[in-house]
């Protein structure tokens, strides 16, 4: 049992970076047969995982049709993209450890970068470096369950490499004011454009079947 659930841990990292990676699109069924075939590992392990990520929201059980990544609704993007607005401000408004500084340098974002995976490593470092584990844990769930809706919508959002620099910008300089305008900015546009992401996402599905 303990070597099933050591498996699991493993397999559940694996899919997990697939999620974010975009391996998988939004509405798009996952075969846990298929991932112990690539794995080579037996089915168990890899339902144990998967089930982990039910429980984490990245992925939805649908019971007979079988388990996919999560399909939002207009309410529920917009209440996710609600929550880690909150969450990001909140992080803002309880200020950071001295230790959560030491951050390092990064460059500004640039056409050529994974700004989804920016993004991503830049909520995290904030909310860890407020020193609060309850908020870190939050945010890094949440930020998750929106990695696969940001990578398949990319296109939709306008200059969002210049909206990711000015984020990291007021991050490195301290500016917690600015960075706190910015991502109240930032999570505002995204909940207007909601329904145009929702349609893109229902899209994409349908071309999976």
């Amino acid at each position: 049992m303990n070597a099933i659930h050591s498996k699991s841990a493993l397999l559940y990292g694996q899919i997990r970076r697939a999620l974010q990676s975009g391996r998988y699109l939004p509405g798009q069924r996952i075969d846990p047969a298929m991932l112990a075939a690539e794995f080579k590992t037996s089915p168990t392990p890899v339902r144990f995982a998967l089930y982990r990520l039910v429980g984490e929201g990245q992925v939805a059980d649908h019971g007979r049709s079988g388990l996919h990544v999560p399909l939002p609704t207009e309410i529920a993007l917009r209440d996710l993209y609600d929550w880690m607005q909150r969450l990001m401000l909140m992080a803002c408004d309880l200020g950071f450890a001295a230790a959560g500084w030491a951050t390092g340098k990064a460059e500004p974002a640039s056409a050529d970068d994974d700004l989804v995976k920016h993004t991503w490593q830049l909520f995290d470092a904030i909310a860890r470096a407020t020193g609060h584990r309850s908020l870190h844990h939050a945010v890094r769930q949440a930020n998750d369950r929106l990695a696969p809706i940001r990578r398949a919508k990319q296109e939709l959002i306008d200059h969002a490499c210049e909206e990711l620099s000015e984020l990291q910008r007021h991050w490195q300089e301290r500016n917690i004011p600015a960075l706190r305008g910015a991502l109240r900015d930032y999570h505002e546009r995204r909940k207007e454009r909601v329904p145009c992401i929702v349609a893109r996402l229902n899209e994409s599905r349908d071309r999976l079947h």
